[in-house]
């Protein structure tokens, strides 16, 4: 088009007859090219669209199934779990405790809320402390921001699929992060590992964010189903050939939470129809809870080979070029079914709540929850 355009001023120049019909052809081309170009463009954008929308390929070994009937449990762990009618939910309990507020909690918020006041917060934090320092010695523990950008979300698959159900800053054009694997991603995205820097394992706690939409039933009273919760959250990144290894790992270490708890538990393998956008393979751990007679998911296990970090840009360096790595991440501790199934279980004759010995240094010593004691009375320091 160039060598067209310098050889009509040449023709212009030397009154060439035929430089005006030239000079018209030459103007439909560039209307036509500027045409072809605006619709390559929104092919491309359309493709990349449709690409954005693609789930990730099932694992070989996951269960074949629709809905979570298909999903199989692998075995069980911890104490047996009995029904026990006589066992209330924990709302109930702590409710009685003054321990868990939700009236107010809906005054403040709305519902899908908590508000947790004496030792209902303390036994939150101690949850939290308890497992940060149960992995300090495997993982590196990292504060990241609460908010992301939209290309961070898009990385891990959360966006544009599940936008619905996340929160969005629109000022700023922030999300608000629906859990800790969102910002520990985005901490490598484009970048490019040396073999010998790989595998990459962190944690952090976090408020996460979800609004749920589509949630509804019996299983949102209480702790069970918050739009605001809090998590301590396993991240691993790691080569391809080495996945099914750290994926194991990282089950063990997100079942060192129940075990630790004593709590009765069951891990579970989901069936290609209850897995997320983003997994391969998900195994997920339940706790029973006999207040509500419920196994209540305290963490997903999840392997998503490659497809997190060929969206994210993540890639290590081999002799045949750079090629994407794989991402593994887990709950070390989702707080609010834990908080749960340990009031439940931990019900006493006298209506206070056992606390879990693990649990106890975080919580000054104490061995059960007591009810909130009146404005200004001080805890003992222990």
């Amino acid at each position: 088009m160039n060598r067209e355009s310098k050889e009509m001023g040449r023709r212009v120049a030397a009154k060439d007859p035929a430089a005006e019909t030239r000079r018209a052809e030459l103007g439909q081309l560039k209307t036509r090219i500027t045409e072809l170009e605006a619709q390559v463009r929104d092919a491309e954008q359309a493709s990349q669209d449709l690409l954005l929308r693609l789930p990730n390929l099932p694992h070989p070994q996951a269960p074949v199934g629709d809905d979570e009937a298909a999903n199989v449990v692998l075995r069980h762990g911890g104490p047996e779990a009995v029904r026990t009618p006589e066992l209330r939910p924990h709302w109930e309990v702590a409710g009685d405790l003054g321990i868990l507020d939700v009236e107010r909690a809906a005054k403040i918020s709305g519902s899908g809320f908590s508000l947790l006041r004496g030792d209902g917060a303390r036994l939150l934090r101690a949850l939290v402390s308890w497992g940060l320092d149960m992995h300090r010695d495997a993982y590196e523990e990292l504060v990241a921001p609460h908010l992301v950008r939209e290309d961070t979300a898009m990385g891990t698959g959360h966006l544009p699929k599940f936008a619905e159900d996340m929160y969005n800053t629109t000022l700023d054009d922030l999300w608000l992060v629906p859990t800790g694997e969102v910002p520990l991603t985005g901490l490598h995205r484009e970048e490019i590992f040396d073999p010998a820097d790989l595998p990459r394992r962190y944690m952090t706690y976090r408020s996460c964010f979800r609004r749920e939409a589509g949630s509804a039933g019996k299983d949102t009273r209480g702790m069970q189903r918050l739009h605001e919760f809090h998590k301590v959250e396993l991240v691993r990144l790691c080569l391809p050939e080495n996945v099914e290894q750290e994926f194991d790992e990282l089950l063990a270490d997100a079942e060192r939470t129940v075990i630790g708890l004593g709590l009765p538990y069951r891990v579970v393998d989901l069936c290609t129809g209850d897995l997320t956008f983003s997994s391969a393979r998900i195994f997920d751990l339940e706790v029973y809870a006999p207040g509500v007679d419920r196994w209540l998911e305290v963490s997903s296990v999840g392997s998503f080979t490659d497809f997190q970090a060929r969206r994210s840009g993540i890639r290590v360096r081999t002799a045949h070029g750079a090629r994407p790595i794989c991402l593994l991440n887990g709950s070390a501790v989702a707080t609010p079914r834990l908080w749960a199934a340990i009031v439940e279980h931990g019900q006493q004759p006298d209506g206070r709540v056992r606390v879990p010995e693990v649990l106890r240094p975080y919580m000054g010593g104490a061995p059960t929850l007591g009810p909130l004691r009146p404005q200004g009375q001080r805890h003992a320091v222990g």
